[in-house]
C-alpha cells in the first residue's frame, strides 16, 4: 500500500516510520523549506518514550534526553524553595524514564531514520480528493501525488481539517481557541544558579512562571509563561525585553535565566491556543493526526507524547484488522480520539490554575506547594500516562 504523510514533525515522521516498518510504500510531504522546528525542545514523558522505543530509537533517544532526576517549584519573588522531590517514582511506576529533548535533534533523528530520499519539502497541501479508491493530494506548486491513504499530521493551522470534519461536525468550522498567555522558549547552557543540573526547576508567581528542563549537551530548556491578550505586537529586534519586563523584579536565579539567553541564537514567542475536542478525524482514506487532531496548550507536557500514541494506535490499527483501510482509519480513531479529547481538557484546567486565570484557584496552588511531598503531583503526571494505548491496558 502506498500512503502519503503530509507533515515531518514529530507525529509525521514517528508515523512514516512505523508504517515503513509495515512494509508499505511512505512519502512524507512538508511545507517547511528546511528542519526549522517550531520550539526548542519538548517533555518525552514515558508514554512518549515507549513509543519511540517500539520504532526501534530507545538508545537513540536516551542519548538525546536530558537526565531529570528532580523537579523542584521555588517563589518567584524570594527564590525561596516551595518543595522539592525525586521524579524516580514516575520511572518506577511507568517502567520507563521520562526525557526532555530539543525538538530540533529529535525531528532530525526521526527524519534520517525515515530517509530523507523520502520526504519532500517545501510542498504546502492545498486540495484533497477521495475517489473510493485512491486520495490524492494538490500541492501549492501545482503537483500532485496520489496513494491509497493520506495521514494529515501538518499541525495546529492543518490545511487538511476542514476538509475531514465540515460534512460529520454539523457543518462548524473547528476554531482554535486562545489559552490567554504567551510562551517564550529556548536553549540555554546548564547554569546551577537557576538549579541543578538534574532538575526540573519552576519559578511561579503572579500567575507566571520561569522553569528550565534539562536537555543533551549540557544545555537548559527554558520556557516561560506570560498572561497576556493575544495579537500583541512583538518585534524580533525587542529580543528579551518584554522577559525583563516581565520578570525583571524576580528573584537571582531568574535573572541568571534572563540573562543567559542569547535571542539571536535561541528565544521563540508563541502564543498559546488549543482546539475544542472534536471527534471527526476521518473522511475515506483520509485521517488526522497529531496537534491536526487535537490541538493541546503544554500545561501537561502531553502535546508530543500524544501525537506519538497516534502513530502506535493507527499502526497497530492498519496492521492488525483486514476489512479495509477505511474501517482500519476508523478503529484508530476510536481508539484515540476520547483519550486526546481528555489530555486537552486536563491541559486547559490545568492552564486556568497556573495562570491566574482564576486568582483564588492560583493561590490555593501556590499554599499547597509549601507542603507537597511530589506524590500528589506525581499521581497527576502518571495519571497523564496511565491510559496511554502503548501500556496494552497494563497502566502507567
Amino acid at each position: 500500500m502506498k500512503v502519503i504523510v503530509v507533515g515531518a514533525g514529530i507525529g509525521g515522521a514517528s508515523t512514516a516510520i512505523a508504517l515503513k516498518h509495515l512494509g508499505h510504500e511512505v512519502v512524507v510531504y512538508d511545507q517547511m523549506t528546511g528542519n526549522k522546528p517550531v520550539g526548542a525542545a519538548l517533555s518525552l514523558w514515558s508514554n512518549g518514550v515507549k513509543v519511540l522505543n517500539w520504532l526501534g530509537l530507545g538508545a537513540e533517544v536516551a542519548a538525546l534526553g536530558g537526565r531529570m532526576d528532580d523537579m523542584a517549584y521555588l517563589d518567584g519573588h524570594s527564590g525561596a524553595p516551595l518543595c522539592r522531590f525525586s521524579l524516580a517514582p514516575v520511572t518506577a511506576q511507568t517502567g520507563q524514564r521520562p526525557y526532555p529533548v530539543a525538538r530540533a535533534d529529535l525531528q532530525a533523528l526521526l527524519m534520517e531514520r525515515f530517509g530523507m530520499d523520502r520526504i519532500r519539502l517545501d510542498a504546502r497541501l492545498v486540495g484533497l480528493a477521495d475517489d473510493g479508491t485512491t486520495v490524492t493530494a494538490t500541492f501549492a506548486d501545482g503537483s500532485t501525488d496520489t496513494a491509497d491513504m493520506l495521514i494529515a499530521a501538518d499541525g495546529a493551522r492543518s490545511a487538511a481539517r476542514d476538509y475531514v470534519t465540515r460534512a460529520n461536525e454539523g457543518g462548524r468550522r473547528i476554531e482554535r481557541t486562545y489559552s490567554g498567555y504567551v510562551n517564550f522558549n529556548g536553549l540555554i547552557p546548564v547554569d546551577e544558579r537557576i538549579g541543578p543540573a538534574t532538575q526540573w526547576t519552576t519559578y511561579v508567581g503572579e500567575g507566571k512562571r520561569c522553569s528550565v528542563m534539562p536537555v543533551a549537551g549540557g544545555r537548559f530548556y527554558f520556557f516561560v509563561d506570560i498572561p497576556q491578550p493575544a495579537g500583541l505586537p512583538y518585534d524580533r529586534g525587542a529580543g528579551k525585553r518584554p522577559l525583563e519586563e516581565a520578570f525583571g523584579h524576580w528573584t537571582a536565579g531568574v535573572r541568571a535565566l534572563l540573562d543567559a539567553i542569547d535571542p539571536a541564537a535561541s528565544l521563540n514567542r508563541v502564543e498559546i491556543w488549543d482546539v475544542d475536542p472534536f471527534h471527526t478525524w476521518v473522511r475515506g482514506r483520509v485521517a488526522l493526526l497529531g496537534d491536526a487532531a487535537h490541538t493541546t496548550s503544554p500545561d501537561i507536557g502531553q502535546g508530543a507524547c500524544s501525537a506519538l500514541e497516534d502513530t502506535f494506535a493507527l499502526a497497530i490499527s492498519l496492521a492488525t484488522n483486514t476489512i479495509g483501510i477505511e474501517d482500519s482509519l476508523v478503529r484508530y480513531q476510536r481508539i484515540r480520539s476520547p483519550r486526546a479529547a481528555d489530555l486537552v481538557l486536563r491541559a486547559r484546567k490545568r492552564c486556568q490554575e497556573t495562570h491566574a486565570f482564576d486568582p483564588v484557584a492560583t493561590q490555593a496552588w501556590y499554599e499547597s506547594l509549601k507542603t507537597e511531598d511530589g506524590s500528589g503531583i506525581i499521581k497527576g503526571i502518571v495519571g497523564n500516562i496511565a491510559a496511554s494505548p502503548i501500556n496494552l491496558g497494563g497502566g502507567g
